[in-house]
């Protein structure tokens, strides 16, 4: 449903498209529509929020300045091993801060996401 001035969309760049929708269908299982070559979608039903990939060499990365975009996960190990297993860096091992866990990572164009979980708490 769309809300007015609430966020609605978010996009990113990426140097390989297929390389991207392959890693976020097998971490989180996105499923996605193509416009064109240079051009696929995701939306919220399978990711939280509407958004989409556009072919560029260019990269989101929180150290130049980007937004960063953070998943929740109630299994941050589970998760973790899924995006290493699917072609995923961590760029940034899991940290504590108040309140909860997180760690960084790339996916296969570079773009840099987190995930961060509150469970497994000392």
């Amino acid at each position: 449903m769309l809300e007015h001035e609430k966020l609605n969309y978010v996009e990113f760049a990426t140097a390989d498209i297929e390389s991207t929708k392959a890693f976020f269908a097998k971490v989180f299982g996105w499923n996605f529509t193509d416009y064109g070559p240079d051009y696929t979608s995701f939306e919220q039903k399978d990711a939280g929020l509407d958004g989409g990939f556009y072919r560029a060499d260019m990269k989101a990365d929180s150290g130049q300045g980007s937004a960063l975009i953070i998943f929740y996960s109630a299994d941050l190990e589970m998760t973790e091993q899924k995006v290493k297993d699917a072609g995923g860096a961590i760029v940034k091992p899991t940290f504590s801060f108040p309140g909860g866990r997180r760690f960084h990572f790339t996916e296969p164009s570079g773009n840099e996401f987190a995930v961060w979980s509150d469970k497994g708490l000392e």
